[in-house]
């Protein structure tokens, strides 16, 4: 694919400036390579379409040399940033499993940058990043819905919501995959004006440029293949009440049909058993908070509303074949030959 054609003549407000916009990508090894490509690619796009520097990118880890994404891409870094410099936005980008997260040098760099008056943004796990480093208090964040519920055992008064990006005055945080690309939409029109931002999203195809507050996950219709409107009600219920579970009579009449009926419901169109059904989305629950959390067991159990560590293990094995801590250890072995 070429390059985008420079043009210069709506390259954007006279108020944009001529010094480019130094934007930083912290990278954590493991990082989802669509969700950072998708936040640094329209930076690069915009300066090619308006024929000049607008943005400078700049890529940090730990140390210098080269972090290694999900798929194995490596990216050359600079060591972790002690001076603002000029540095502008710095977007901490994280993938895999939080329990390889526990970075102490990178905490104090964000608190530190954040001291400077960086403008501070989190992508895909990069938020739980944030959280750790104590920069969100109170402040009204996103990341990705894989890790919610890790982010919300770890950090109980966070303010977590389920958008797919959002801008809570000097912080920035989004859901990764391609939320990046509606977040960088904005942040560029911000600064060059809407017709230019939309300029640089028809260039990756991204013609239905989404808003902050779209969900992140399909509808629930979608994801269970179901379209009737009490049984959607109740998988929805379900998967907000993995705590602490409601009766089956309970759920029947908040969706206003018998016990019986939803019996015949959750058969005819799921082919499980009410209990099953419910059973099956707290296991997997579970299985999130055990590979990304350091929840012990009996506390997971607990999470996932099962009375004891021992019911939660016995349902743990013959859903998934292996004892919760066997899965544990599966998953901690695989974070150390990747991370």
């Amino acid at each position: 694919m070429s390059q985008p054609e420079a043009q210069t003549a709506d390259a954007g407000p006279p108020g944009a400036g001529d010094r480019p916009q130094e934007i930083g990508f912290l990278l954590i090894p493991g990082f989802a390579l669509l969700s950072f490509a998708s936040a640094c690619e329209p930076f690069r796009a915009a300066n090619d379409l308006a024929g000049r520097a607008l943005y400078r990118l700049r890529y940090f880890g730990e140390a210098e040399g080269r972090v290694a994404s999900s798929s194995g891409v490596e990216v050359p870094t600079e060591g972790l940033p002690r001076e603002r410099g000029h540095l502008h936005t710095l977007f901490i980008c994280a993938g895999g499993e939080p329990t390889g997260w526990d970075r102490p040098a990178i905490h104090a760099a964000l608190r530190r940058m954040a001291r400077f008056g960086v403008r501070i943004g989190g992508i895909s796990g990069g938020p739980y990043l944030m959280a750790a480093a104590g920069l969100l208090a109170e402040r009204a964040f996103t990341l990705h819905w894989e890790y919610a519920g890790a982010t919300v055992e770890a950090f109980p008064e966070a303010r977590l919501t389920r958008a797919r990006y959002v801008a809570d005055a000097d912080r920035l945080t989004c859901g990764g995959g391609v939320a990046p690309l509606d977040m960088a939409h904005r942040l560029i029109a911000e600064r060059m004006g809407a017709a230019f931002a939309r300029r640089v999203s028809d260039w990756f195809l991204h013609t239905a440029v989404g808003a902050a507050d779209d969900p992140q996950r399909a509808s629930a219709a979608e994801r269970y293949g179901v379209h009737h409107p009490a049984l959607l009600t109740i998988l929805e219920t379900m998967e907000k009440t993995v705590e602490a579970p409601l009766s089956r009579q309970a759920m029947a009449r908040l969706a206003s049909v018998s016990a019986r009926h939803l019996d015949r419901l959750f058969l005819d169109k799921r082919g499980l058993r009410f209990s099953a059904q419910y059973r099956a989305i707290r296991l997997a629950h579970g299985r999130r908070l055990l590979r990304q959390s350091p929840l012990a067991i009996g506390e997971i159990a607990t999470a996932c509303g099962f009375s004891s560590a021992a019911h939660f293990s016995r349902s743990y094995r013959s859903q998934f074949g292996c004892s919760p801590s066997a899965d544990r250890d599966l998953s901690a072995q695989t974070v150390d030959r990747t991370g």
